[in-house]
């Protein structure tokens, strides 16, 4: 290597480091120092002294409940994200380059509503006197109490959520080539071989992605489950936030660290068994 072409390579790559700065700036500011003010109080009592107690309250019986309630509905919601996205995102795939981008479109708009207009307008449909029990009514059937129920909790979670399964599916299954679609189909396979030995290991790695899209919010949501649930319906999210509003930090950061470390490690465990990024098609 001449000496105007290692200048050059080591001005690309100052020029590089200088790129990243601001990025590294803001992962310092609003990721690390987060994390490290919220490992602090975790570990300490009011007074500023170490303690694991407020760690041990998550693993007793009342908090406990309480998360494997939110780890219940949100698999069920993800579960039902999932049942309904992946058609819709293989049928989305599978139309033309102009019909895919004004679905796309239409999928995104309600996402560009805020969050708490969504969860309203859920209440305005299923509430007793709402939209649903009033078209039921002119049919002569008695109202249908929905709201205040976990069935009202896990709607709201799909409905808020879906978009987040069906994006990556249609991202990854937008670039599978069907070539191998229709070889299978020529060696004999019907339409559910088709799915189960081509179509879904190719596209397992957007599978992973919205699945962990979708269930990392559900089970730490708040807001649906006290619009849709009600006082009664105490999840995760909520008794966080009925932490901090009592102002107790440390039983805050407590909760928060340990549900982020349990996410953490099914995420890890999920990546450490799926299926590299590009998939593959099973015997």
């Amino acid at each position: 290597m001449t000496r105007a072409q290692k200048t050059k390579t080591d001005n690309r790559s100052l020029l590089q480091r200088y790129a990243a700065a601001p990025h590294i700036v803001w992962s310092v500011l609003f990721i690390i120092a987060p994390l490290i003010f919220v490992a602090y109080y975790a570990f300490t009592n009011g007074e500023g002294g170490f303690t694991l107690t407020n760690i041990a309250n998550f693993f007793t019986p009342t908090y406990l409940k309480i998360f494997f309630r939110s780890l219940k509905l949100a698999v069920i919601a993800t579960f039902i994200c999932l049942l309904i996205g992946y058609p819709v995102a293989y049928f989305i795939s599978r139309c033309k380059a102009k019909t895919q981008r004004v679905l796309i479109l239409l999928l995104m708009l309600p996402m560009w509503m805020n969050f708490l207009i969504r969860t309203y307008a859920i209440m305005v449909l299923i509430q007793d006197t709402g939209i649903v029990n009033s078209f039921l009514g002119n049919f002569g059937i008695d109202p249908i109490h929905m709201l205040g129920t976990e069935g009202a909790v896990i709607l709201g979670m799909v409905y808020d959520y879906l978009p987040y399964m069906i994006l990556p599916i249609y991202s990854v299954m937008s670039k599978l080539d069907y070539r191998l679609v229709e070889a299978a189909s020529d060696l004999g396979c019907n339409g559910f071989g088709v799915l189960r030995k081509v179509i879904f290991p190719l596209s397992v790695s957007g599978v992973i992605s919205g699945v962990t899209m979708v269930l990392v919010p559900s089970i730490s949501t708040f807001y649906i489950s006290q619009k849709l649930g009600g006082a009664d319906m105490l999840l995760i999210g909520d008794a966080i936030e009925q932490q901090y509003n009592a102002s107790n930090y440390n039983m805050t950061a407590s909760l928060s660290l340990v549900l982020m470390l349990i996410l953490l490690l099914g995420l890890a465990i999920v990546n450490r068994y799926s299926d590299n990024d590009e998939g593959g098609m099973m015997p």
